[in-house]
């Protein structure tokens, strides 16, 4: 092995021992049963409250405060702003109920957890992490299966190893998953041969089905998705603990993917460097089959857009007594919701999850400037992820002006890009699509406009999964517009496959290996 790959070889091991060392410093998080715990207390604001006893309390994002909206914000609040994209419920009682069921409901996540993600986005704001964001478009009640959580949790995993590798940076893994299942529609009705029916918004609210009864905003569905969503975090923390992320397995299924590849491409040269590390590793002694190389830390997000099921599973933290809303660790708010005085940023203020911002063209350094003063008035770092999506040529053109606003009123964020978004077109067939060499285009201008910035390209959101779907052409699997009709199984918008997915993890990996002054691989 030459003197570069043993370099390479420090590096790697080092991350991911470091993040190793942060898995087992921070695990344990300890429940503590309350008369509030369930919702049966007399008080208000016991179904909002539980007890809970995390060791790593002494967070820096625990340091955040915002004692003016401490005093005026409650999990209600929204209620008294315009709410866009909300579903209209026939029968109120219905609703109540279905909420109060919800209230009662253990939480999901919790704020020991939260808190842990927070202080890793805040390292990655200051250029010490990247964030992986991934999964489906929107989750749906009938496609639930085992199987299905693990293949895009095992992608992802995969992805993060050859990020770690090319980034020489700890990973953040967050899934699109336990969660995403609203969707906003531009239009309120979908009308087929004459017929109008009210659009499909996602299982949480809704079916696809076009009849009348199953577009019909059913408030019972919010409970189905709480449990599925409990389901899905009960494989993913088995896996995540259980050694199904054990290092030499990713790498092994990374070496599965490359097979796909011509002889003497980039994708063997660079897992065959990833290789060399990893023998290097079990060289000076690292013993990568410890469990420090088995586990791995992976959270969960989605859209914060149905705040009936956000307000529901609002919890109040007995230990800091600050607000978490444990549907996830992380949430979003969407191009169509992010209103400077609706409903959903006045939820997001108020809770202590770290809070993604979608951002297109339309979006100005004034608006993105006010809309982080209103979520983050303290300038936490970790707080706010700034999820770029605007297409190549439109970012190139306005991201500059973005970021030099938020440098100019030193803000803190975590920009990352959503390259997926933005690519959209329907095919003469009427399916709708993504191009692989767009969706790279975008990502090579996001990448450009931090290299001449000066600033931290932080991470990468996708919507994809671990299935073999035909539903974005180009790429390795090439997929093209007459085999889209193949394996066409969104319920959504498309998404990239597994080997597209991991593909861009290649080519993401190979573009931080030149930010951190390593030439290409050759």
């Amino acid at each position: 092995m030459n003197r570069l790959s043993t370099i390479l070889s420090v590096i790697l091991a080092a991350c991911l021992k470091a993040d190793a060392f942060q898995l087992q410093k921070n695990r344990r998080v300890v429940l503590k049963a309350s008369s509030g715990a369930t919702g049966c207390g007399g008080s208000s604001r016991s179904h909002y409250q539980y007890n809970m006893v995390a060791t790593n309390s002494n967070s820096n994002s625990a340091a955040s405060t915002n004692s003016a909206a401490s005093n005026t914000w409650s999990p209600d609040s929204w209620r008294n702003k315009k709410a866009s994209q909300m579903p209209v419920y026939e029968d109120q009682e219905e609703l109540q109920q279905a909420v109060a069921k919800l209230r009662k409901c253990s939480p999901l996540v919790f704020a020991g957890e939260v808190r842990q993600l927070s202080d890793a986005l805040a390292r990655a704001t200051q250029g010490q992490g990247f964030l992986l964001m991934g999964g489906d478009c929107a989750e749906a009640f009938e496609e639930f299966h085992v199987d299905k959580v693990r293949d895009t949790f095992r992608v992802l995993l995969q992805m993060a190893l050859v990020l770690c590798f090319g980034s020489a940076l700890p990973i953040i893994k967050v899934g699109r998953m336990a969660g995403q299942f609203a969707k906003p529609r531009s239009e309120p009705d979908e009308v087929r041969q004459g017929v109008a029916l009210p659009s499909y918004r996602g299982d949480i609210i809704n079916s696809d089905a076009f009849t009348p009864q199953a577009r019909r905003n059913n408030p019972n569905n919010m409970v189905e998705a709480y449990h599925q969503s409990a389901q899905t975090l009960n494989i993913l923390r088995a896996f995540a603990s259980g050694g199904y992320a054990d290092i030499s397995r990713l790498h092994a299924w990374n070496l599965d993917f490359v097979e796909q590849t011509d002889e003497g491409s980039r994708y063997r040269k660079l897992a065959t460097k990833v290789d060399e590390s990893l023998r290097f590793m079990k060289a000076i002694g690292l013993d990568t089959s410890s469990a420090e190389f088995k586990k791995t830390d992976f959270y969960t997000a989605h859209e914060s857009l149905l705040l009936e099921y956000e307000e529901a599973l609002t919890r109040q933290d007995s230990t800091t007594g600050r607000w978490y809303d444990c549907s996830a660790h992380m949430l979003w708010v969407g191009e169509r919701t992010r209103d400077l005085d609706g409903a959903h940023l006045e939820f997001a203020r108020g809770v202590h999850n770290p809070i993604g911002v979608k951002v297109s063209d339309k979006c100005t350094p004034e608006e993105l400037i006010r809309i982080i003063e209103k979520i983050n008035p303290n300038n936490v770092p970790g707080k706010i992820v700034v999820i770029v999506r605007m297409g190549a040529e439109k970012l190139r053109t306005n991201l500059p002006g973005l970021i030099r606003g938020i440098q100019r009123e030193g803000k803190s964020v975590l920009w990352i890009s959503d390259p997926v978004h933005g690519n959209t077109y329907k095919t003469a067939s009427g399916y709708k699509t993504r191009d692989f060499d767009r969706i790279r285009s975008e990502l090579r201008a996001f990448f450009d406009v931090h290299d001449d910035m000066g600033t931290h390209p932080g991470g990468v959101h996708l919507e994809m999964t671990g299935e073999d779907v035909t539903e974005c052409v180009g790429g390795i699997s090439d997929v093209t517009e007459a085999s889209l009709a193949d394996r066409y199984k969104t319920f959504c918008d498309p998404r990239l496959n597994g080997a597209q997915a991991l593909e861009l993890a290649f080519l993401i990996s190979e573009r931080m290996r030149r930010r951190t002054g390593l030439p290409p691989i050759e």
